[in-house]
C-alpha cells in the first residue's frame, strides 16, 4: 500500500438492546460480554495491522475509551446522529491528519470474529480495493442462516474469497442493499448469493466526502468546509451511512468475509457466540445458574444466583438493580424497553 492505512473504530453508541448490562453511561463496547477484555479492546487488537488507529466516540465516553484503546487517537463527534454523520466527520478530520491521503478501514467496536488474522487480511484487502477502484467498499459476510436481524448486500455476479478463475474475483459491484428483511425474504436472499451487511467499510476520505456531497448529508460537508461541525450536525437528520450514502452511491463494491462473525448487538447473539461446556444446555454469560428442565436460555447475572425451572428460550439479565426477562426471539425488541425507560427518564 502506497499510503497510510487508518483503522477508524466506531464506539459512540450505547447498545440499548443489551440493556440492562448496557446503559447510557456504560455502553456495551466498554464491557466484557465475551471473554475477559472489553469489546472495544478486542476490536483494537484485530485492527493492529493498520498504520494508525482512531476511535470515534462521543464526549461522555472519550476518557474511558482511552483506557480501553491506549494507543489510539480519539475523535469526538459533536453529537450522536448514527453512523452516517459520524463517518463523514471522521473522514474530514482524518484527511487533515496526514500529509498523504490515507485509506480508512471503518468498523464497529461490538463484533465477534472467530479468526482475527483472517479478518485482518480481509480488511487489508478491502483497503487495497478502495484504492484500486476509487470507490466505497463494504465487507459482506457469508451468511450461515437466513437471519432477519441483519441487512443484506447483493453483488453483481458471484464472488469467491480467494478470487479463483471461475469467479469475478474477490470483489464486485453492489447491485442492491436490502435492510433487515422478514425470514422468507432473507431465505431468498441467501439462496441468491447475498451477503450479510457487516457495517465494515473501506474508502479514502475524498471518496466518501464526494459521495456525501450528493446525499442528505451534503449540509454537513458544507459546514465542515466552513469550519462549523456543530452546525453541520444540527443541519442533518440522524441516519446510517448505508441509508444516507451507500444505497445512493454508484461506485460501491463488496468483498467477502468467510470467517465466523456475529454482531453482538443482542442478548441472543451474545449467547450464540459463547462456548458451552459439554454438559450445559443454556448460555450462561455471567453468574451462577441452576437449571432444571430448562434449555436454550441466555443468562447474564453477574451478582445474582438464578434458578430456572421448566422454561426455555428466555433472556434473563440482572445487572445492579435492573432485571430483564424476555423471550429470546424478542432480542431485537429490547430497544423498545429502553425507549419506554427513556420517556420516564429512567434509563
Amino acid at each position: 500500500m502506497d499510503r497510510p492505512v487508518v483503522a477508524c473504530v466506531l464506539a459512540g453508541g450505547i447498545g440499548s438492546r443489551l440493556y440492562p448490562a448496557s446503559r447510557h453511561d456504560r455502553p456495551k463496547q466498554l464491557r466484557s460480554l465475551v471473554g475477559e477484555r472489553s469489546l472495544l479492546a478486542r476490536t483494537m487488537d484485530r485492527t493492529a495491522f493498520a498504520d494508525e488507529q482512531y476511535v470515534l466516540t462521543r464526549e461522555l465516553f472519550a476518557d474511558t475509551v482511552s483506557e480501553h484503546a491506549p494507543k489510539a487517537g480519539v475523535l469526538v463527534e459533536p453529537t450522536g446522529k448514527d453512523t452516517g454523520p459520524a463517518l463523514v466527520y471522521a473522514a474530514w478530520r482524518l484527511r487533515e491528519q496526514f500529509d498523504e491521503e490515507p485509506v480508512l478501514v471503518c468498523l464497529p467496536s461490538d463484533h465477534h470474529v472467530d479468526d482475527d488474522a483472517a479478518f485482518a487480511t480481509c480488511l487489508e484487502r478491502a483497503a487495497e480495493i478502495a484504492v484500486e477502484t476509487g470507490g466505497l467498499v463494504t465487507v459482506g459476510v457469508e451468511p450461515t442462516r437466513p437471519s432477519s436481524g441483519y441487512g443484506y448486500v447483493v453483488p453483481v455476479g458471484e464472488l469467491e474469497a480467494d478470487g479463483d478463475d471461475e469467479s469475478n474475483g474477490d470483489y464486485a459491484a453492489v447491485a442492491q442493499f436490502t435492510e433487515k428483511p422478514d425470514r422468507n425474504a432473507a431465505q431468498e436472499l441467501v439462496e441468491t448469493g447475498a451477503y450479510w451487511n457487516a457495517g465494515v467499510f473501506a474508502w479514502t476520505p475524498s471518496a466518501l466526502l464526494t459521495a456525501a456531497r450528493n446525499s442528505p448529508l451534503a449540509p454537513l460537508v458544507e459546514s465542515l468546509a466552513d469550519g462549523d461541525p456543530c452546525g453541520g450536525f444540527e443541519a442533518v437528520e440522524a441516519s446510517s451511512v448505508d441509508y444516507a450514502i451507500m444505497e445512493r452511491a454508484t461506485n460501491v463494491f463488496v468483498t467477502p468475509l468467510s470467517v465466523g462473525w456475529d454482531d453482538l448487538g443482542t442478548w441472543d447473539a451474545v449467547g450464540r457466540v459463547r462456548e458451552r461446556a459439554d454438559d450445559e444446555t443454556n448460555d450462561i454469560v455471567t453468574g451462577e445458574v441452576l437449571a432444571i428442565d430448562a434449555t436454550e436460555n441466555v443468562v447474564a447475572a453477574p451478582d445474582a444466583h438464578v434458578s430456572l425451572l421448566e422454561v426455555d428460550d428466555l433472556i434473563v439479565a440482572a445487572v445492579d438493580d435492573r432485571l430483564l426477562v424476555a423471550p429470546r426471539d424478542a432480542s431485537q425488541r429490547v430497544r423498545d424497553v429502553v425507549d419506554r425507560l427513556r420517556d420516564r427518564d429512567a434509563f
